[in-house]
């Protein structure tokens, strides 16, 4: 099985030297269950590159837990967990609150106008110009050879059962390999039982929008959020509520206000859909005490949380928090993820953690709505995951994507200065900017200028409802794009506000 990131954090200002630290977060991410006997742990190399430290501190701090009898090490298989006496504890099954209980899927009718799409549709364009568009990642560094060989061992192995309607729940192997990722890398443990694979993300929450909402509910989302989320959710007989997200994430204070100010009852509200690892498209990272204050609010008020992992996969700072689900949430969260941004988006499979009482009705409406997702394909990205290419593909794309966020950041400060502001830059594989001496210009205007000289960025103020941007805010994507790309398109960016700037009657 492929080792995983490890969910470390280490204390640069501690008296405890590094690999003294690392020693005790291992000794008690096993001691937890995060890591069970037979798990590989990353190479001392991969360790190093993600924490920021030499590799020395890292292959010293393996050798005292072999010393201890924690890790064991054996040509071939690389460093595993060894297990502790008295057995490693497993994560406890939860009970299902009675207000929760599933309803049955029902058909849903148009949205209001107010969640119509209006976002340009994801076309790409090669060889078209300097492209700033958001969630594409990296596609020419994907290891295409790679991932043949988990297509090729996939389909070598697959006999007539393999190439039937496999189960709708998905590939159990997959489901296995997942259970490991979200342990290890996001603290999260969850039997494979509760995995549904799903066609990427969108797919899980629709079903989950069928499953839990009824004409006369609410549905609560972050503002601003993605408009994908305003054609899943719109679609259905819901009110959806926007409230405001700040620093911290979403204001949990403010639901119930904002619902009432609709003129609905919060008790109605049945599904709150948050982006804690890294807020869309703001890149706020949920604070521990908003994540504690939501956690008790919907449990109190009999609501689900639908936690999207946008991006959590690539984070650029210590600040680490593990996923919401892994919390004790007392079965109020689903936990939606994908590999579209990690991989790539054609691959379309993502994945939800339910809550024991949702498995089974989720299975139904997936049963109506596919069938089931490729069965091929995941045994490939299973084998992809258990030889640990997905591994070495993250840490890759991670160091690339650094770069690239630097460059991008660096160059938006020596053309702008003091005249830009950029929120975002933690993690993910985009950031929000907004210009602040555009001289009155609006987004369409520098958008249209920006595209005369070959730049493609893309105004933020549509991703919002309700508190607009005053100034001039875009949302702008690195990834795809070489350090070499992102100067130039700053550049001609640059040049582009200087003519705005220098208009007759300009004012600031």
């Amino acid at each position: 099985m492929g080792s995983s990131e490890l969910l470390i954090a280490l204390d640069r200002d501690s008296a405890t030297p590094l690999q003294q630290q690392v020693c005790d977060q291992v000794t008690l991410l096993v001691r937890s269950g995060q890591l069970r006997p037979g798990d590989a742990v990353p190479a001392s190399r991969e360790l190093a590159l993600q924490l920021g430290v030499s590799r020395t501190v890292i292959t010293r701090a393996y050798e005292l837990l072999r010393a201890h009898g924690i890790l064991t090490a054996r040509r071939g298989s690389g460093t595993r967990v060894a297990g502790l006496a008295g057995g490693v504890p497993s994560g406890a099954r939860r009970s299902a609150p009675a207000a929760l209980t599933p309803q049955p899927p029902r058909s849903t009718d148009d949205g209001n106008a107010l969640w119509q799409p209006w976002e340009p549709a994801p076309t790409h364009h090669p060889g078209t110009g300097i492209d700033f568009r958001h969630g594409t990642p990296a596609l020419a560094n994907f290891p295409v050879a790679r991932w043949l060989q988990s297509l090729q061992q996939a389909y070598g192995r697959a006999d007539a059962a393999a190439l039937g309607y496999g189960p709708a729940e998905g590939s159990p192997t997959l489901r296995t390999e997942i259970a490991t990722l979200v342990r290890q890398s996001r603290a999260l443990d969850a039997s494979a039982d509760r995995i549904m694979v799903t066609g990427g993300a969108t797919q899980a929450m629709d079903i989950l929008v069928r499953l839990l909402v009824r004409p006369g509910d609410v549905v609560v989302i972050e503002d601003p959020s993605h408009t994908v989320l305003r054609q899943v959710f719109g679609c259905s007989e819901a009110t959806v509520v926007p409230v405001p997200v700040d620093e911290e994430g979403l204001r949990v204070g403010d639901i119930d206000a904002c619902v009432r100010a609709q003129g609905h009852d919060p008790a109605r509200v049945k599904l709150v859909y948050v982006t804690p690892s890294h807020q869309f498209p703001t890149g706020f990272i949920m604070s521990e005490g908003r994540r504690l204050a939501l956690l008790d609010w919907a449990y109190k008020r009999g609501a689900t949380v639908l936690e999207d992992d946008y991006h959590n996969e690539f984070t650029f700072t210590a600040e680490r928090l593990p996923a919401l689900a892994a919390a004790r949430h007392r079965d109020t969260v689903v936990y939606v993820g994908s590999f579209s941004k990690t991989l790539f988006p054609a691959l379309r499979i993502g994945y939800a953690i339910l809550p024991p009482h949702l498995v089974q009705p989720f299975l139904g409406i997936k049963w109506i709505t596919d069938r089931l997702t490729p069965t091929v394909d995941q045994e490939a990205l299973a084998h992809f995951i258990a030889t640990g290419a997905y591994t070495r593909h993250i840490s890759r794309m991670t160091r690339l994507y650094r770069q690239r966020r630097s460059r991008l950041i660096e160059a938006l400060l020596e053309h702008f200065g003091s005249e830009v502001r950029i929120s975002g830059e933690a993690a993910g594989l985009h950031v929000l900017v907004t210009l602040t001496g555009t001289r009155g210009a609006t987004e369409a205007e520098i958008a249209r200028l920006a595209a005369d000289r070959g730049v493609r960025i893309y105004p933020a103020s549509g991703y919002f409802v309700q508190d607009l941007p005053t100034e001039p805010t875009f949302l702008m994507g690195y990834a795809a794009l070489t350090t070499a790309r992102i100067t130039e398109g700053m550049e001609l960016l640059a040049a582009v506000v200087r003519e705005v700037k220098s208009r007759p009657g300009a004012t600031g």
